[in-house]
């Protein structure tokens, strides 16, 4: 168990995983959308950076959810339109292997600036994967850690 479970497990305390997963997406979104941490954008693109091929599937097929894909395919140069079939709205791991840091750093903030509620859809996913939201850095860690812990406080 990483350290982050860790520290989920406290925070949590005796409250059903459910609750543990949600306060765990709050605290996530809180910290995409702070002012003292990176842009969302920028965590996501560093998050995806750190993610296994079917992470990274999955973060993007959260993203064409939230957009589709005919915005997606446009963002980046057009990195995803050259890799997903016509009529596709989802991609496999081995697509998303295709794919750069910097083409979703730029494809999380087109999809942010058309649909804000994208941020509590990756927050989400990645409440899934604790394991990939430590690679973030102890400040961005630490916003989302101080935010689950005051969730638990009210």
């Amino acid at each position: 168990m990483g350290f982050l479970d860790e520290v989920i497990k406290q925070v949590a305390g005796n409250s059903a995983a459910a609750n543990s997963h949600g306060a765990v997406a709050d605290g996530l979104a809180a910290m995409f959308s702070a002012e003292q941490t990176p842009p969302f954008a920028n965590l996501v693109g560093q998050l995806f950076g750190q993610s296994n091929n079917a992470q990274r599937a999955g973060l993007i097929n959260q993203l064409l959810s939230a957009v589709g894909p005919q915005l997606l395919a446009q963002a980046a140069g057009g990195a995803l339109g050259r890799i997903l079939p016509a009529g596709a709205s989802q991609i496999t791991p081995e697509q998303a292997g295709q794919l750069t840091e910097q083409d979703v750093t730029e494809m999380a903030a087109d999809a942010h600036s058309a649909h804000p509620d994208v941020l509590s859809l990756v927050s989400g996913f990645y409440a899934q994967h604790p394991e990939l939201v430590q690679t973030l850095g102890s400040a961005a860690l630490a916003f989302a850690m101080s935010k689950l812990a005051a969730s638990r406080t009210v």
